[in-house]
């Protein structure tokens, strides 16, 4: 049975625990979770009993994030780290190139060479804030079409939004093991170890490495108890841990730079766990789409499903936003996005089909391809959409032929100079605007 087709039968039967934000408890191995304490003198089983704190030990009980884990071999036995290639791996603060107020947009990331696994093909695009200061965000890109072989990432500076465009994933963690398939997406916290392994031959996906606050979902306001992503719909893995003494390549992030050491054994190793700092996996065709019926089209915050909470109420390090499928009812309304400008940053990214303010097809907006809106840089839909819309019928209309996201932030995202100049950014992306004309009648 080849990688692929036994990561695919893993994939199958995997079980999870239901609930964003809840307490989680899993045991692979009956006996192996203490009761009535968290660490007790003797740990059941001969486990060794450990503390995955997410958060400052007295932050309010709502904001706390920890998981106690109960391995076979505590962390803390492990060599040196010692500073290794960060590749086309970068962190903030962008320094590299000024912030451009330039609208961009990329085309999908080219063909990785083979034996190219998820960690050997990030891309960072760029971001904001300060790694080591615990704000802003970084935007990255993957490209794989091998697994990790006896290597293990976890991410010290952040947490990881993995959104997949092309192939899907199983992803390992030391909580148990998640599948993300394209129109899925997975959430990995700041500390937490896993690796990735593919369902198809190739992968390819965006990231959303999130420096603030975790993810949280956003308040409802007045729209009440419901809607939007639901809790329940998010999945945590159950407890599974590998006993594997052989070499292990274990990489960290930290303060924007990779760091390696070589274990001698996997640190996959936790038997049982309990605790909220733990993955997720949602899928985004649950997202529970809240919009117009009368008039007008609603401003994207609408679409939030995740956001990373700032100093300031309602102004986010960062959001996930996604484009789901929809209707659109509104009477005498112009239906796609409308044109503006805005304080927040915006980085867009398709992974399926076509969206319903961008030209698609080639040199335009692909999936696998991403665009870039600074703050207060003019955008909105091209000609060809604002032509179309303007004189459509005005007939409900069902929005299911594609799927698009965005990553939403308060401060402005610096390319890095890979980026800003690879071949496969767009030349002359301001054109798509070219020849909207002048109708005003005094």
């Amino acid at each position: 049975m080849s990688g692929i087709e036994q990561a695919r039968k893993t994939a199958e039967g995997l079980e999870h625990s239901p609930g964003f934000g809840n307490e989680h408890s899993s045991e692979a191995v009956p006996g192996a979770l203490p009761h009535g304490r968290n660490a007790p003198q003797r740990a059941p089983l001969g486990l060794y009993a450990e503390q995955l704190s997410g958060s400052a030990f007295t932050e309010p009980r709502a904001h706390n994030r920890r998981s106690w884990l109960y391995r076979i071999r505590p962390s803390a036995a492990h060599p040196p780290f010692a500073r290794t290639d960060n590749g086309a791996v970068r962190g903030a603060p962008f320094t590299e190139a000024v912030a451009d107020p330039n609208r961009l947009r990329w085309n999908p990331l080219p063909e990785p060479a083979p034996g190219t696994d998820f960690l050997a093909g990030l891309w960072t695009l760029g971001g904001n804030g300060d790694a080591a200061q615990r704000t802003g965000m970084a935007i990255h890109l993957y490209h794989a079409n091998a697994p990790m072989v006896d290597v293990v990432f976890s991410d010290a500076d952040g947490e990881l939004l993995i959104v997949p465009e092309l192939g899907g994933l199983l992803i390992r963690t030391e909580l148990g093991l998640l599948a993300a398939r394209p129109g899925q997406v997975a959430l990995i916290p700041r500390g937490v170890r896993f690796r990735v392994e593919l369902l198809d031959e190739t992968a390819r996906g965006y990231v959303c490495e999130n420096y603030g606050r975790p993810f949280v979902l956003p308040d409802l306001g007045p729209i009440g108890a419901n809607g939007l992503a639901n809790a329940r719909d998010f999945l945590a893995p159950v407890a599974a841990y590998e006993d594997v003494e052989r070499p292990t390549r274990v990489v960290n992030k930290f303060c924007g730079n990779l760091w390696a050491a070589t274990y001698d054994h996997s640190p996959l190793d936790v038997v049982a766990w309990h605790g909220n700092h733990v993955p997720y996996v949602y899928d985004l065709r649950r997202f529970n789409v809240i919009g117009s019926i009368s008039y007008d089209h609603p401003d994207p915050s609408i679409f939030t499903v995740l956001t990373s909470p700032s100093d300031t109420p309602g102004l986010a390090g960062v959001d996930f936003v996604v484009f789901a499928p929809r209707w659109l009812v509104g009477e005498d309304t112009f239906r796609p996005p409308y044109f503006h400008r805005n304080v927040m940053s915006e980085y867009m990214g398709l992974i399926e089909g076509a969206y319903d303010a961008k030209t698609a097809g080639k040199g335009g907006f692909v999936p696998g391809g991403g665009s870039l809106h600074n703050m207060m840089s003019a955008h909105g839909p091209d000609r060809e959409t604002f032509e179309r819309a303007s004189a459509a019928e005005l007939k409900p209309q069902k929005i299911d032929d594609g799927l698009a996201f965005m990553f939403e932030t308060r401060w402005p995202v610096t390319a890095t100079a890979r980026a800003a100049g690879a071949a496969h950014l767009q030349q002359g992306y301001d054109q798509v605007w070219q020849g909207l004309e002048r109708h005003f009648r005094p």
